[in-house]
């Protein structure tokens, strides 16, 4: 028997209704997560992490970015704020590829010369919804990885478990000090902008898919060894 959504109140808030719909689809998510960092030859595994995570940190700034410059092109008359909230967030993710490159040579791994393919649909998703849909959808999308941040606890237990030096979790240990500021920021937005309910529906269905692809991406990279090597974001130097 499928079971059925749970129902929400028609006066809730939007970021209530887009919590109850991720609901539906994150325990594949958690469990894939779980997977990655199980102890089982998590040295490797945390390596592709750092790896695979590099491309995707390289295109947040650039796709922030692109965001705020569409809002421009915009009548909507929240526009201009939405255009500086991208502005500031991307303010705030700048700099974070140098953190993973650094973690990376910490840990003895290096950058993929071509990233996986999930991380591709991942990033170029957004940049076709940004362009062709509606500059608000990139919220659906933060709000799945700021949302999913690590664990205060996980660079210390991963520190432990594989013998790595604390200097090769320093992306992990920011984002988990940070995310959860940047979720609440970006649920306030989502709250207080006046959108039309296709628009709602955008940010939505632009959060369920990156959800999807980030699944695949941690199912791979937690199959030891992965799934397909053409898609294997790199091996140790």
């Amino acid at each position: 028997m499928t079971a059925s959504p749970p129902s929400v109140a028609p006066s809730a808030a939007p970021s209530a209704v887009l919590g109850m719909k991720l609901a539906l689809v994150t325990p594949a998510l958690h469990r894939a997560t779980e997977r990655l960092w199980r102890p089982e030859g998590l040295r490797e595994r945390y390596l592709r992490y750092l790896a695979a995570m590099h491309p995707l940190l390289v295109a947040s700034v650039p796709l922030l970015e692109r965001a705020a410059a569409r809002c421009a092109d915009l009548d909507d008359p929240y526009a201009p704020r939405l255009a500086a909230y991208y502005r500031r967030h991307a303010e705030e993710e700048r700099g974070h590829d140098a953190w993973l490159l650094a973690d990376l040579a910490e840990a003895g791994g290096r950058a993929p010369d071509v990233p996986p393919r999930a991380v591709v649909e991942l990033a170029g998703a957004q940049h076709y919804r940004v362009e062709h849909e509606h500059p608000v959808a990139l919220l659906g999308y933060m709000a799945v990885l700021e949302g999913n941040a690590p664990a205060p606890w996980l660079p210390d237990r991963l520190a432990l478990a594989t013998g790595l030096p604390p200097a090769a979790f320093r992306t992990l240990r920011e984002h988990a000090a940070l995310d959860g500021g940047h979720l609440a920021a970006l649920l306030r937005e989502f709250d207080e902008l006046p959108l039309t309910g296709r628009q709602r529906t955008v940010v939505s269905v632009s959060a369920l898919h990156t959800a999807g692809l980030l699944t695949q991406l941690f199912r791979h990279l937690a199959t030891d060894p992965p799934t397909d090597p053409a898609n294997d974001p790199g091996e140790p130097a």
